[in-house]
């Protein structure tokens, strides 16, 4: 009796297991991701700091020194890897020229983004996703030209990773478009990233996600010495820079605060960056970017678009914003030698996977609702297929109102479901899915009757 009643336990047990819906890594985002070298990422911020200072204000004439040779040099890179795109992947320099401003501009300076464009193969999907890091660097003072800025870490880090991204997507295809930009003037006040995303608006880019990488290459921090490069910070805002009086209302009325677009970006860079990342803990932090700080997806935010900060977990001081200097046995400079290319090569991977998986999953349900005509204790949702892509199903997310991320996953392969949870207690969102299993971005659903 015992012996079969532990075999009926065992069989339940194997049932339930195989009954259970696996999240897998799609074999072409796991291949891509392994590919990140580390000996790729250490040559480009080698050769980053070569350049002697990449201030945005330094020279733009020549060719070995100034941040002029190395947005030239990163162009040239990425016109190398256009080679083995079949004509998908372009590249330019895209510059403005911007007077004095009476601030961190003293002169007229020709600003140049380095962009790398790989066209998707689907000519109906427009949609662009954006990943950047920026070129310039700085020492202490930030309108110093002339002295030497390795800006290994700050932002050498960010740059290597979009570049060895571009080097190693640009050898796929997706249906959606791929932008690589290393952007310049972030540290004289955000140019370059502004100077982009205000064409992104004007010329009507459909700019579904952009990943804003801004130091992600050192592993330990000054003053706590910690040291850790399991962890990686993404960075969301709550309530949206853009037009928040439209949409307060309903904010505050369903309980929204951290449900905003860039909010779920980051809990998707969370969610497919530990799947393909191994020994890495994504950390989401509810602020736009670091106390009374900016980044680069900070304008584009502000244009109505989703954007994240990705950065490391730990900041050192010491190496950033610093002169070269030796002082009370304290080394200062922000050098290659305290750069983990290890932690580097696994934060380049998650930009990989999260870019990936968006360029290959369909784009998100449209008209997503959850009915209210009825009170229940139950929840209806209903939503239209999406614009773009094929759709094997969609995945409907819930969690706890208190719960930072999504709990549980209902596949289904209708355009509605009715689940046995109170839409009181619990809040939803609703993702495409296609036929590798890559998902879209959840969309909150509206209310419907």
């Amino acid at each position: 009796m015992k012996k079969t009643y532990a075999l009926l336990i065992f069989s339940f047990l194997i049932t339930s297991i195989h009954a259970q819906t696996i999240v897998s890594r799609n074999k072409d985002i796991d291949q891509m991701v392994k590919s990140v070298s580390q000996d790729s990422l250490k040559s480009y911020i080698t050769k980053m700091v070569s350049f002697g200072t990449r201030n945005t204000l330094s020279d733009i004439k020549s060719k070995t020194k100034g941040i002029g040779a190395a947005r030239n040099w990163v162009v040239g890179k990425f016109n190398q890897f256009a080679k083995q795109g079949d004509g998908r992947l372009t590249a330019y320099l895209d510059t403005i020229t911007f007077k004095p401003d009476g601030k961190r501009v003293d002169q007229p300076t020709l600003l140049g983004n380095a962009v790398a464009i790989l066209k998707g193969t689907d000519p109906n999907d427009k949609r662009v996703y954006v990943v950047s890091g920026h070129l310039d660097s700085r020492v202490t003072d930030v309108m110093n030209r002339t002295s030497n800025a390795p800006g290994a870490n700050d932002d050498g880090s960010g740059v290597a990773g979009v570049i060895e991204a571009a080097r190693i997507m640009s050898q796929y295809k997706f249906p959606s478009t791929i932008i690589f930009v290393a952007v310049s003037g972030e540290e004289q006040s955000l140019l370059g990233s502004g100077f982009m995303a205000d064409k992104a608006k004007k010329e009507g880019w459909k700019v579904d996600a952009m990943l804003n990488n801004d130091m992600i290459g050192s592993n330990n921090s000054s003053e706590t010495q910690i040291i850790d490069n399991t962890r990686l910070r993404v960075f969301s805002e709550g309530l949206p820079a853009y037009e928040l009086d439209k949409s307060a209302k309903s904010i505050r009325q369903f309980g929204l605060e951290n449900d905003g677009k860039s909010r779920q970006l980051a809990r998707y860079v969370k969610e497919v960056g530990e799947r393909y990342v191994d020994q890495l803990e994504v950390k989401l932090i509810y602020r736009n970017d670091r106390f009374l700080r900016g980044g680069d997806h900070t304008p584009f935010v502000e244009n109505g678009f989703t954007a994240v900060r990705i950065t490391e977990m730990n900041e050192n001081f010491d190496h950033q914003h610093q002169d070269l200097r030796t002082e009370n046995g304290i080394r200062y400079g922000d050098l290659q030698e305290f750069m983990d290319f290890e932690y580097l090569r696994k934060n380049t991977g998650v930009n990989i996977a999260v870019l990936a998986n968006l360029a290959k999953a369909p784009s998100a349900p449209i008209e997503a609702k959850i009915d209210v005509k009825n009170l229940s204790n139950a929840s209806l949702l209903y939503w239209k297929a999406p614009a773009n892509g094929n759709v094997k199903g969609y995945y409907v997310l819930m969690r706890e109102t208190s719960s930072p991320v999504w709990e549980k996953k209902f596949f289904t392969s209708a355009t509605k479901i009715t689940l046995p949870y109170s839409k009181d207690n619990y809040l939803f969102a609703v993702q495409s899915v296609g036929n590798e299993d890559n998902e879209s971005l959840p969309v909150v659903p509206g209310i419907g009757r």
